[in-house]
């Protein structure tokens, strides 16, 4: 492609229902590229509080096998990010964290649309098994008051033991009171370091304004659905409510049916189409399409445009698996595998691990997809951005140490 992309969406009748917009798939993978800030080369200025909000949230993860996902997320957008930086825009209560999917930073803007999501929360995680074992109301009152009094502590400040058999992701009863306390709003975090959490109270980390900011739940629902599908670009009820999972099926259906949406019909790598809605700005946002960059990417297995494996394979027929749960001997792949973007397409996996005592940052496998000609050319451009990425976690040394 080049120059302006060819004239979005072309309509069709659908009965008596309207019309429905049709899609084709290098549109649809080009609208979602942009939607989720893939589209444009990952230079110039950084403004990272609005890159966030222009996502909606970024998922955090604790696994670095090069850099935490959050900050590899970040930095496929915009190459002048470095990991300090989000840190910072937490301290200064620009963004906050919570759980979306899983547990994710969002802009501290969207807190007034965030009360249901700690209701929410606070009634699954009361009948959840994971939290078989929390203190009773008076012992969680009690770390409360401990925070309140002292300040913001981490997990490391109480001593309390898990009692009986261990189980897997078992915690101790302090944490278990700690996050669902954090899941409820009653807590915050307020910074990391080394990424550990600091708990506070909540009135201690959002502000005022915005915590006395009353929305009604039926505006928040209809904020949500809203901010998820202008972030998707398109989708079907499915796609907006796993966008934030802070909405129920039947919610997002009652918004669809009461809203002025266009019915679209989105085709697959593979030339199926599936219908979906998209916002009354669609058609606007077809025609203002560019082609996205060739620039070729490295991708965090926890990226936006990663994370929903249907639609990844769907829209680019691209099937992924993260395997670090899966025994060594059964990998199809590897440990930490990530997916390789280059222009709209995805065009191969690699495995890339860094050594921080040695300071180097080693490809250790390189699959092409199959029938992608990995020319030398693109060779080149893959070894620019283990470059790049390499300067990224300062890494001094750069390799090929393949099995």
């Amino acid at each position: 492609m080049s120059g302006r992309m060819e004239r979005g969406g072309t309509r069709a009748r659908r009965g008596g229902d309207g019309a429905v917009l049709r899609i084709a798939n290098r549109q649809a993978r080009a609208l979602w590229l942009a939607a989720q800030g893939l589209a444009a080369t990952p230079v110039g200025p950084l403004d990272l509080a609005a890159m966030i909000e222009a996502l909606g949230f970024v998922q955090l993860d604790t696994i670095r096998v090069v850099a935490r996902a959050h900050h590899h997320i970040l930095w496929s957008r915009n190459q002048n990010y470095r990991e300090p930086m989000l840190g910072r825009l937490l301290r200064q209560r620009r963004v906050f964290e919570h759980f979306t999917h899983d547990a994710s930073v969002l802009p501290m803007r969207f807190l007034p649309y965030w009360r249901r999501q700690f209701r929410r929360k606070r009634e699954q995680m009361g009948r959840a098994g994971w939290f078989k074992g929390l203190p009773e109301a008076a012992e969680r009152a009690e770390i409360r008051a401990r925070i309140a009094r002292e300040g913001p502590l981490s997990t490391h400040a109480f001593d309390s033991r898990i009692e009986g058999a261990r189980r897997m992701w078992g915690r101790p009863p302090h944490k278990l009171a700690l996050d669902f306390m954090w899941y409820s709003g009653e807590l915050a975090t307020c910074h990391r370091v080394n990424f550990t959490k600091y708990y506070d109270l909540a009135e201690r980390v959002f502000p005022a304004e915005l915590r006395d900011q009353k929305v009604a739940d039926a505006d928040q629902v209809a904020w949500l659905n809203a901010a998820a599908l202008s972030r998707l670009g398109f989708g079907t009820r499915g796609d907006i409510q796993r966008f934030w999972d802070a909405v129920g099926s039947a919610e997002v259906q009652s918004w669809i049916e009461t809203s002025d949406l266009v019915p679209v019909a989105v085709q697959g790598a593979a030339g199926a189409w599936k219908a979906g809605w998209a916002l009354p700005d669609i058609e606007a946002r077809l025609q203002a399409l560019r082609p996205p960059t060739s620039r070729l990417r490295i991708l965090s297995p926890f990226d936006p445009v990663i994370r929903d494996r249907d639609r990844l394979k769907f829209l680019f027929d691209f099937d992924y698996r993260l395997e670090i749960f899966v025994p060594a001997a059964k990998r199809k792949w590897g440990y930490y595998v990530y997916p390789i973007l280059e222009g709209d397409r995805m065009v191969g996996r690699c495995e890339v691990r860094a050594d921080r005592a040695r300071s180097r940052l080693s490809v250790k496998a390189l699959w092409p997809e199959p029938g992608v000609r990995w020319s030398g050319a693109r060779q080149a451009r893959f070894e620019a951005e283990i470059a790049r990425m390499a300067r990224f976690v300062g890494a001094e040394n750069m390799g090929w140490d393949l099995a």
